[in-house]
């Protein structure tokens, strides 16, 4: 199972962090992905300055917000699985 860490600290928080989970969660719901994809918390992932900080599991960090993270996930995430 891969794993997608999504950052819960104060900054992503203020970003809407609870956005991002909200549609990835949706996003692996619709592509039926709950055996192959785990989102987790971070507390921070070292990107503070930019938008939510979302880091896949092979480490690459990837900034969203809650108006790409639906393409992004189509794009960065569901051709990996």
């Amino acid at each position: 199972m891969k794993v997608i860490y999504i950052c819960i600290g104060s900054a992503c928080h203020l970003k809407g962090t609870h956005e991002v989970i909200e549609i990835f969660r949706n996003m692996i719901e619709i592509y039926h992905l709950e055996n192959q994809l785990e989102l987790k918390a971070a507390f921070c992932i070292g990107h503070c300055t930019e938008a939510v900080s979302v880091q896949k599991w092979d480490g690459t960090v990837l900034s969203v917000q809650k108006e790409n993270a639906k393409a992004i996930f189509e794009s960065e995430i569901l051709p990996y699985l």
